[in-house]
């Protein structure tokens, strides 16, 4: 029987965890927090926050993954889109839909976007400057980046096409990601693997093979590899409970900067207490750029997508979250130029930085998957789309 450490308890490790107790091997997961979930995790208490916006998007192989396995849960389901009350800033108004030159990048004759051209470059050739800029700053719903036109054109343009799809792919599970964290802890668990919480691995431990799924700062540290490095965002993560009131927006996409701001309470009324709203935004920021300049958008997009919130607020919270939103990719990089999952000598790297495919948590996922296939030697598990 094969045996497997995987260190990290968030999404990619849990993924790992299962994957390969499945496979018949003998796991042990370590995780340093008392909880599993890493940046899946839900806070405790009347307001049921994630670390930033959370969804699940269901395009990618994990949702097949967790479908299969009964893992999803109950889903938070969305209104009909007429309902929704997606709201946009435009110009520094409140606007129901996007600018019509934006759509030409969502036409199905585009063709690729180029892997080596940055994304405001190509898409002005499509569809103009000003589309261009516009386009870029929707996905940052999906990057968590303060510049998204100046990474990669294929990169940002896959993002722009899955956040942009109707219907829409991001689905929400019911009660906050904690509970689809739970619902793998516990099979997991059932499977045999022998999980350890409040327990950090300052060593690599020898004698079968490791999977390290932890944040690629943690990676570095633990690997001592200097090389494991990979660009990502830097957000002001916004949360914030206000008191009910008809009218408000369910979520406010900042046209004229990157930036988004969202009503989760509209899809789960599990997540506040009765008569009250619970509002969760990320504002993506430079690299020197303050946190109160973020938090100044915010509340900019709080003034259009929810009137007298000043008034209303009932509790509040802002933290930055730097390199904690997943890889992006630069101009004339792919996922495939990330660090790679194989380290050698039977270390293996998981999560949302690394060399995989994907969207978010997808690339968590991914990278899990392979991780499991390189230690157990087992082909069949290799990602098919890969």
């Amino acid at each position: 029987m094969h045996r497997i450490t995987v260190i990290g308890g968030g999404f990619a490790g849990l993924t790992a965890a299962v994957t390969a107790a499945e496979a018949g091997a003998k796991v042990t997961l370590y995780e340093a927090h008392h909880t599993l979930g890493g940046r899946a995790r839900t806070a405790e208490g009347p307001y049921r926050t994630n670390e930033g916006p959370h969804a699940l998007y269901n395009g990618g192989p994990h949702w097949a993954w967790l479908r299969r396995r009964d893992l999803i849960g109950p889903l938070a389901l969305l209104p009909p889109l007429e309902g929704t009350r997606l709201r946009f800033r435009y110009r520094d108004a409140l606007r129901r839909v996007p600018p019509p030159a934006m759509l030409k990048l969502l036409r199905r004759r585009v063709g690729p976007a180029p892997v080596g051209t940055d994304f405001l470059t190509w898409a002005t050739g499509v569809a103009g400057e000003e589309a261009a800029r516009v386009a870029a700053h929707y996905c940052a719903v999906a990057l968590f980046h303060h510049d998204p036109g100046a990474l990669s054109a294929a990169f940002v343009q896959e993002r722009l096409r899955r956040a942009a799809k109707l219907p829409p792919e991001a689905h929400y599970p019911r009660g906050g990601w904690s509970a689809l964290i739970d619902r793998m802890a516990a099979r997991a668990w059932n499977l045999g693997v022998r999980v350890e919480t409040r327990s950090r691995v300052d060593a690599l431990p020898t004698g079968a093979p490791v999977v390290v799924a932890t944040s690629l700062d943690a990676a570095r540290q633990l690997l001592g590899d200097a090389t494991l490095t990979w660009p990502s965002g830097r957000t002001v993560l916004l949360d914030l409970a206000v008191r009910t009131r008809r009218g408000d927006a369910f979520a406010v996409s900042d046209l004229d900067a990157p930036g988004w701001i969202e009503r989760f309470t509209a899809q789960d009324r599990t997540l506040a207490p009765a008569g009250e709203q619970l509002l969760q935004g990320q504002i993506p920021i430079g690299p020197d750029e303050p946190r109160a300049l973020g938090t100044a958008r915010a509340e900019r997009l709080l003034d259009l997508g929810f009137p007298g919130w000043r008034e209303r607020v009932t509790w509040r919270r802002e933290a930055v979250a730097q390199g904690r939103t997943g890889a992006v990719d630069p101009p004339g990089t792919t996922w495939r130029d990330r660090p790679a999952v194989d380290r050698g000598d039977g270390v293996y790297l998981a999560g949302d930085q690394v060399a995989a495919p994907g969207l978010l948590s997808e690339v968590s996922f991914n990278s899990a998957l392979t991780a499991v296939s390189l230690a157990l030697g087992r082909h069949e598990l290799d990602l098919k789309h890969a």
